[in-house]
């Protein structure tokens, strides 16, 4: 493993949309062979998944008044809010995809490094969590191209869970069925149950004590590393241009339909917003906080005009080949979803 540096000119970057476009790009284009790592610090901002309806997920009016950037990532998973108390990690692999998925892989790297530094209890929970006494403080998402891929995720060290409470506003079905009211009350920082020499660190020197653990050095300058140079930096800002650092993507459009159905399901929420006419799916688009390599707009596609019964939608569903699309669910169990009556 080795280091990717994603400074700028020698100074960190802090902006959301910047950084969040950084896996695409290195996934993609500079593909450098093996396992790379990219550790960074987000300003105030929410991140929301692919194939989420930032409408829903986030108090927007809040957002704007706080100033907190909104930035969607290109891999699933839910929202998360960033702030100067929370490091960004993400491993880079290229030409091996045999731990796509093994969310443990990634986990336990850095699960060791905190119990170095005395949060012996921090363990990895469900499929890509990694909490302390039952409360989160590290959610994980992963996303696959070709014979490459990114893995990683958030670990809040002293993040200001109050403004993540007040900007999140998960479903409650979500919620529930993680057994909690609200989400201040199941998440957690770790810098309470780090030794005593590792609380109240300013979060670049968290930063640089984390990655002497995660490459076993006694010094950040005896990590191999790559720098991003301009020619890298000219890229990346070419491909934010028109894509990434738009409303349109970041947004994303509410479509505002008629109906409206969600529900969490083993894999993640999965969401239904759609119009009838005459008994038929006039409009349909799906949303939620599921990781997988699939299309969901290709299910959507294949929904429209499918009659409004227990067939007509199967026929849709399975036409859109959703098990891939949207994950591995019981057909029956989506109809039934989206046949309720609110």
């Amino acid at each position: 493993m080795f280091l990717i540096d994603v400074s700028r000119n020698g100074k960190p970057v802090y902006d959301p949309i910047v950084n969040q476009s950084l896996d695409n790009y290195l996934v993609n284009d500079l593909r450098l062979p093996g396992h790379g790592l990219i550790v960074y610090v987000n300003q105030p901002s929410v991140i929301v998944g692919v194939h989420q309806n930032a409408y829903t997920e986030v108090d927007l009016p809040y957002l704007k008044k706080k100033n907190i950037k909104l930035v969607r990532r290109t891999s699933g998973g839910g929202a998360v809010y960033h702030d100067f108390g929370n490091i960004i990690f993400e491993k880079i692999v290229i030409g091996d995809t045999s731990k796509f998925g093994h969310f443990d892989a990634f986990a336990n790297p850095i699960l060791d490094a905190l119990h170095d530094m005395g949060a012996t209890n921090a363990q990895l929970r469900g499929r890509n969590d990694m909490v302390i006494d039952g409360k989160k403080f590290s959610g994980m998402t992963m996303f696959k191209v070709g014979d490459s891929y990114a893995a990683g995720g958030t670990l809040m060290y002293n993040l200001d869970l109050t403004a993540a409470s007040d900007v999140l506003t998960p479903e409650a079905d979500k919620l529930a069925s993680k057994g909690v009211k609200s989400v201040d009350s199941r998440v957690t920082n770790v810098m309470p149950y780090l030794n005593p020499e590792f609380q109240n660190l300013d979060i670049e020197t968290f930063r640089a004590e984390l990655l002497k653990r995660l490459f076993h050095v006694d010094d950040v300058s005896k990590i191999e590393t790559y720098h991003l140079n301009d020619h890298d930096w000219e890229i990346i800002d070419k491909r934010l241009a028109g894509k990434y650092d738009t409303d349109a993507w970041n947004y994303g459009e509410n479509p505002g339909f008629d109906e409206y159905r969600s529900k969490h399901f083993q894999i993640g929420t999965v969401a239904f917003n759609f119009t009838l006419k005459d008994n038929k799916i006039a409009d349909f688009k799906t949303y939620g906080d599921f990781i997988n390599g699939g299309d969901p707009a290709i299910v959507d596609k294949t929904m429209l005009g499918v009659a409004y019964t227990k067939d007509g939608l199967t026929e849709g569903l399975n036409a859109g080949n959703y098990k891939q699309n949207i994950g591995d669910i019981d057909v029956n169990d989506l109809v039934d979803l989206i046949l309720e009556k609110e």
